[in-house]
């Protein structure tokens, strides 16, 4: 009976080192991927902005009210009716992403999400024409450290944050509405309170995510199922993205100083 019990233990220690070590492996891809999706990100806003301004005037057919001169690309991403697809498109993307998951093979999956983070890209591209780059800089380093902790702290931290989550996703559709809204608005009020819950939401959402995208491959690690933990991976990797962005564009509404 103690030989029994002696083996079961070993085995029991055994898999216990094997999921450890998978989960380890499969943190490390969502990690990533998402770094390859905010390369993605970056260099996509980086060349449309250079392609969207100019700064001779004889190629300029438009100016901004900062006085920066625009390209007809730059016209037509910026002043032209076209700039609400911009704007949403990301979102959209993410929608459908969602509903194509189940439907998509590992590789697909992982092409739209590199898609995705280049629309991403474009669509934020302006900020290279309202912030210094200086500043763009440095918010990039505060929320990438303001990211680590965060998303050590979920990874990390034996307290249950599952109930968070019913909190933050109900505070996120608030958050959109109210975007919505001060289009219309333009409040300065309005968009000083949605950047101040944005950082609370998304600070929130990043340790939350963690901890949900861990404690799911946990749930998932004895099944060896490939093709789901590919996806998940791609799927956490797009959460996480997310989470990143958002609390960075917000807290550039802040930090930033524009041209």
């Amino acid at each position: 009976m103690a030989q029994y019990q002696s083996i079961n233990s070993v085995g029991a220690g055994t898999r216990t080192a094997q999921i450890d070590a998978g989960l380890r492996a499969h943190m490390n891809k969502v990690y990533g991927l998402m770094s390859v999706g905010m390369l993605l990100t970056g260099a996509a806003a980086w060349a449309i902005s250079g392609l969207a301004t100019t700064t001779d005037p004889t190629m300029a057919v438009a100016e901004m009210r900062n006085g920066t001169m625009l390209t007809g690309l730059g016209q037509t991403l910026y002043l032209s009716p076209l700039k609400w697809v911009v704007m949403f498109a990301p979102l959209v993307m993410v929608f459908a992403f969602s509903a194509m998951i189940n439907r998509l093979s590992v590789a697909s999956a992982q092409l739209f999400f590199y898609i995705y983070a280049a629309a991403m890209g474009i669509s934020i591209s302006s900020i290279f024409l309202v912030y210094t780059g200086t500043s763009i800089t440095q918010t990039f380093l505060i929320t990438a450290i303001a990211f680590a902790g965060l998303s050590l702290y979920g990874y990390t931290t034996k307290k249950d944050l599952s109930g968070m989550g019913t909190f933050l996703m109900m505070g996120l559709i608030g958050l959109i509405v109210a975007m919505v809204v001060n289009i219309f608005l333009a409040s300065s009020a309005l968009a000083f309170a949605i950047s101040t819950i944005g950082v609370l939401i998304f600070a929130g959402l990043t340790a939350y995510d963690t901890q949900s995208i861990k404690n799911e491959y946990i749930a998932h690690a004895q099944q060896a199922d490939s093709d789901w933990l590919g996806k998940s991976a791609i799927m956490g990797a797009l959460r996480l993205y997310l989470d990143f962005i958002n609390m960075f564009m917000f807290l550039l509404s802040f930090l930033g100083n524009r041209e």
